[in-house]
């Protein structure tokens, strides 16, 4: 440790998401952890240089034109995720507000056409979805292409510009099963939609990069899991990879449409294994690659993965690739040739190596635990059993600072993708609809069950923690399983629905309509049982809440009315604030979060109560 008592590990900064950048220039975008943020890099492609680029508010959205001359992103100073999409110069110079004149949103879906200067953004606002199509050269061309008052995502531009496609729910509204809808980009008007009724998502992921090609790679779950096709919607012509003899998910991750090749990557139990799938052929190989993750989902973001492998515009695969040892990393290789690593991974002191187990829930549901474990058991500490936010994200095998900084520090941690997972097929997937925060009980209990089974774990020292949704199903667990857990960890966590409903902003409003099914104004009931306020008089073991002060997905008031109501009930509650919205970054504020949830869990083991102490400003607050 250093002399503030942060760990050499949250000192050590490392890469969190690599994104390619569509066009012949091959480059890429490489966002790094950093004492204070996150940072910029540009990843060359033809001379393997990463160069850094001062860029002063980098999100995990921040993305760069097919030219590499501008940076785009939200203008969103205090993280509410509510602003402005904005062109920021590489040189320097003024940035380009590129939908002036609209009011703010929130952005669900970045891309920019290959060649020349259009962008497709699609976003949320108070009247509903939209895909808006503007040009970094010529802002006041901004138009509405699409709106709807239902969910719409994702919205991807062919090589030439002129077809648009869009996950949309339009079909089956309030109800986030989407299908494809291709408009015509000069008129605005639907050409068609591909859809496979009402219980089978269809999604996009890339149209072919040559103009004149209008065929689209996409997905759809008719089976209950992911299966490749290619869909051209001005002929009508479908192509299917079925590959019915693998078991669970197979996802397309790119298509370098010139030869025909797609990039998949099969996931059965939480385990990546990359195939390339021949379309002339109909031929599909498994590729050698070292075990751990060659992507990482994000389906409620402006990009639906955080990070991918992806094909060069050459043709080469690039394969980003993470573990729980080791942070991203780039390895290249064409044909059958072994893979070379084109840019390293960043310098970490040694990490632990994670286990998937699978385990099976009370109710037959099978879910997926990620454990690692000290290098001295005799040394053992606690247990810190984490939920990852959503729900529809999932931890895969990539490296985690503060995880590691737990074990590190002789503590078990385990990592739960409990139903509401991705990439574990729709019905796990959509288990918590209609019913939110009912089975993830569950899950959690055969978790806790199997670590104090396999002695890993016991109720006097085991900590249950997570961010946003996984902050929620915290102080769920405490409410809901009391006895359990020793403490909760919650970092910006939804505490209360109807308190928290006004004030979030629409794309939220518009999920979880969904996925409690209702209205908080028509059938408030649903929402308090899906509340962990409403069981605060059952909590036992003490809860600290890490909140964001412009938060407007878990927003402030509903965290400070959950903190009085447990108050009040006689529990021991702990509120800390820091200055930004749902998603902090930097590893200072990392160090300090894990200095002040290591100092309440030995408050824990010791017998002390957590409300006594003082909130400790962040590094990032003064």
């Amino acid at each position: 440790m250093d002399d503030s008592g942060s760990p050499s590990r949250l000192r050590s900064p490392y890469q969190v998401v690599v994104r390619a950048v569509r066009g012949p220039a091959d480059l890429a975008v490489v966002i790094e952890q950093g004492t204070e943020g996150l940072s910029l890099g540009i990843w060359h492609g033809g001379t393997r240089a990463l160069e850094h680029v001062p860029f002063p508010s980098v999100s995990y959205a921040t993305t760069l034109t097919p030219n590499g001359r501008y940076l785009l992103d939200l203008d969103d100073p205090t993280g509410s995720e509510l602003g402005h999409f904005h062109a920021f110069p590489i040189e320097g110079g003024q940035a380009r507000d590129l939908t002036p004149g609209r009011g703010a949103y929130t952005i669900r879906g970045i891309d920019c056409a290959i060649e020349g200067s259009q962008i497709l953004v699609t976003g949320a606002d108070e009247s509903g979805f939209f895909a808006l199509l503007t040009d970094v050269e010529d802002p006041a061309s901004a138009r509405v292409l699409f709106q709807s008052p239902n969910e719409a995502w994702s919205g991807l531009l062919s090589a030439d510009t002129s077809l648009v496609a869009l996950e949309t729910t339009d079909h089956n509204p309030g109800t986030r099963r989407f299908a494809v809808t291709v408009l015509e980009t000069a008129s605005g008007e639907v050409i068609c939609t591909l859809s496979d009724g009402v219980h089978a998502p269809v999604r996009p992921v890339r149209f072919a990069q040559q103009s004149g090609d209008s065929r689209l790679l996409a997905y759809t779950e008719v089976s209950g899991f992911a299966r490749p096709l290619i869909w051209d919607p001005l002929s009508g012509r479908r192509l299917d990879v079925t590959l019915p003899d693998l078991q669970g998910e197979v996802i397309p991750l790119d298509w370098h449409s010139p030869t025909g090749r797609l990039l998949l990557v099969h996931v059965d139990e939480g385990v990546h294994r990359l195939l390339e799938h021949d379309l002339e052929s109909g031929v599909t190989t498994p590729l050698e690659h070292p075990s751990g993750s060659y992507f990482e989902p994000d389906v409620g973001s402006e990009f639906p993965v955080i990070w991918a492998s992806y094909y060069a515009h050459g043709g080469a695969r690039r394969l980003v690739h993470g573990s729980w040892d080791s942070p991203l990393r780039i390895l290249e290789s064409r044909g059958s040739e072994p893979s070379t690593e084109v840019m390293a991974p960043a310098v970490i002191p040694e990490a632990a190596v994670f286990t998937s187990h699978m385990l099976t829930s009370s109710d037959g549901t099978r879910v997926q635990l990620w454990v690692g474990l000290p290098s001295d058991p005799a040394a053992r500490r606690g247990t810190i059993l984490e939920v990852h936010g959503g729900p529809n994200l999932v931890t895969v095998d990539r490296y985690d600072a503060l995880a590691q900084a737990w074990i590190d520090a002789g503590w078990v941690y385990a990592s739960l993708n409990y139903r509401g997972s991705v990439t574990f097929g729709r019905e796990l997937r959509e288990k918590y609809w209609r019913r939110v925060g009912e089975g993830e009980m569950l899950d959690i209990a055969a978790a806790a069950d199997w670590l104090e089974g396999n002695d890993l774990a016991a109720p006097s020292s085991l900590f249950i923690t997570g961010p946003s949704y996984g902050g929620f199903l915290t102080l769920m667990a405490l409410g809901r399983l009391p006895g359990r857990f020793a403490g909760g960890l919650a970092h910006v966590a939804q505490a209360d629905w109807i308190a928290a409903y006004p004030q979030m902003n629409a794309a939220l409003q518009a999920a979880w309509r969904g996925f409690i099914g209702s209205n908080p104004d028509e059938h408030p009931q649903a929402w308090v049982r899906a509340s962990p306020i409403s069981y605060v008089e059952q909590v036992r073991a003490p809860a600290w809440l890490n909140q964001g002060a412009y938060d407007t997905r878990t927003p402030p008031e509903q965290a400070k009315r959950y903190a009085k109501a447990l108050r009040d009930s006689g529990g021991d509650v702990l509120l800390d604030w820091f200055a930004g919205g749902h998603m902090p970054g930097g590893l200072a504020a990392m160090a300090h979060d894990f200095e002040r949830m290591t100092e309440l869990t030995s408050r824990a083991l010791r017998g002390d109560r957590w409300d006594t102490l003082d909130r400790a400003p962040r590094a990032t607050d003064r």
